[in-house]
């Protein structure tokens, strides 16, 4: 089921949602990740909703349906607005627990989104949200400095043009099924823009900066082998944290999406069990 929502500035979000059969133990909202869209999790939504919970997500703006120029921004911190207002709706309608999970660029937002409650002035996209599920976060995209002195000008230049995100398809998934489907995909891009990016890494700093610091009940899922990302990001985000609320998992031979390689089903139990956790 697919429903429009409307941003501030107007930029219709295109939602969809995966209800449960009968009475659910509560909402999972799923951030996706760069270049990608929600419908992608439909194999992780049809797992969840047999465990019971409702699933939810919507296309970030300038990704799959939702409209928007491809992996642009019109400011630093519209991602952050855009995931307030589905946090809003989903609360409205929707049981609680809530729980976000997000992958990759989608786990940045996410875990930004929820280090917002540790700031001493809430932002105004600050919302309080009951559990987070991160998968292979894009804490580190892995810049060299090179790379870094490169952005920082591109940023002050042209924030707004929109390049190739130089990633290979081939590095989402050892699957040859899994890379071929998202060759095929209409609804992906390679599309990212210098404001995109420079949030994608001051957001995961941030994120890992106040990891120490963190309150939300956190399951911190990373590929090991991951080229997408660099794993330093996740590692770090691990050994600062506090290990009584984030339970970590390095899945050391794994590619970036690790909900759709070979060893998934090992990666469903474990998450799985953590979530039957939030419903006792």
């Amino acid at each position: 089921m697919q429903t429009p929502l409307f941003a501030g500035d107007g930029t219709a979000l295109q939602l969809r949602h995966w209800p449960a059969p009968g009475a659910a133990h509560g909402t999972v909202l799923v951030v996706h990740g760069l270049g990608e869209h929600i419908g992608r999790y439909e194999t992780l939504a049809g797992r969840l909703n047999a465990w019971g919970w409702h699933v939810t997500g919507h296309d970030q703006r300038g990704h799959g349906e939702s409209e928007g120029a491809r992996g642009a921004l019109p400011h630093d911190e519209a991602l952050l607005d855009d995931l307030a207002l589905v946090v809003d709706a989903v609360r409205a309608e929707l049981p609680a627990p809530l729980v976000l999970l997000g992958h990759s660029m989608g786990g940045v937002v996410a875990a930004r989104f929820v280090a917002g409650a540790l700031e001493s002035t809430a932002p105004r996209w600050s919302r309080p949200v009951d559990a987070l599920v991160l998968s292979s976060p894009a804490f580190d995209p892995g810049l060299n400095t090179a790379q870094k002195l490169q952005l920082a000008l591109a940023v002050k230049l042209a924030p707004n043009k929109a390049l190739s995100n130089g990633l290979d398809p081939a590095w989402i998934s050892r699957d040859p099924a899994v890379v071929d489907a998202y060759r095929r995909d209409p609804l992906v891009h390679d599309r990212i823009t210098p404001r995109l990016a420079r949030f994608i890494v001051d957001g995961g700093a941030t994120a890992i900066s106040r990891a120490a610091a963190w309150r939300a009940p956190t399951l911190l899922m990373w590929a090991g082998a991951d080229r997408c990302v660099a794993p330093a990001g996740s590692r770090d985000f691990a050994v600062a944290a506090p290990r009584v609320l984030v339970q970590t998992q390095d899945y050391g031979p794994l590619a970036h999406e690790i909900f759709n390689e070979p060893e998934k089903e090992e990666v469903y139990a474990q998450l799985g069990r953590w979530l039957a956790l939030r419903t006792r």
